[in-house]
């Protein structure tokens, strides 16, 4: 049987959507491993948009999420609302503050964040059937809110953001950003990339650890 793996995706822009490296990285590696893959990501406005040169936010302009999702995957995605996790072995959600202003709420309200309706389900169903969930860079902060309390993950060595996850009742390990953190029980993994990484090499490491093992889990679970 053919394995599949579901991407989440929040939009395109390291800031104000899903971190194109980490994404790029993570569709290349599931293709060199011969792993299809599907992308998903919510048709809404995004949260704001930010000049990539600047980092500053452009006043009266908005993007849809999904349209610019769509970017990264030349055109082929579904809006989230479409996710079935029946239809797929595991589900990765690349970083990027995307993640942490169109996911969730998590870069205004910090540890009193919420996540997006749509996504809870999908992601839920995934954890109900013990199918692997790899997230990267700053997405670990969904999962307590996501997955429930006592998993643990990584964001790397930010002292804010692992504290945050330790007040939603995650349990924060730091990392370097060569590596990654398995949760064998609740069958999570995680790494730190861009939170840490200074370069795309360094990201890769730990981005292709991540797809890695995701596909061996992925074989123990079809054994």
């Amino acid at each position: 049987m053919s394995k599949k793996v579901a991407v989440i995706l929040a939009g395109c822009g390291a800031y104000d959507g899903s971190e194109i490296h980490e994404a790029t990285l993570t569709l290349l590696r599931l293709d060199q491993l011969g792993i299809a893959y599907r992308a998903f990501a919510p048709d809404i406005d995004q949260h704001h948009v930010i000049n990539h040169l600047s980092q500053e936010a452009e006043e009266g302009e908005t993007r849809n999420v999904l349209k610019e999702s769509a970017r990264l995957v030349r055109g082929d995605i579904q809006p989230i609302t479409e996710l079935d996790a029946d239809d797929f072995d595991a589900v990765i959600v690349p970083g990027g503050f995307g993640v942490a202003k169109n996911l969730c709420d998590f870069a205004e309200k910090g540890d009193a964040m919420s996540v997006l309706e749509s996504l809870k389900a999908p992601l839920a169903a995934f954890k109900e059937d013990a199918k692997p969930i790899g997230l990267m860079c700053i997405a670990p902060v969904l999962v307590p809110r996501l997955l429930g309390d006592g998993i643990s993950v990584t964001i790397g060595r930010d002292p804010s953001v692992a504290g945050a996850i330790s007040a939603m009742g995650g349990l924060h390990k730091s990392c370097d950003v060569d590596d990654i953190v398995v949760d064998l029980e609740h069958r999570v993994v995680t790494t730190p990339a861009y939170m840490q990484a200074q370069s795309i090499g360094e990201a890769a490491t730990g981005i292709f650890k991540l797809v890695e093992r995701i596909d061996e889990m992925i074989d123990q679970t079809n054994k």
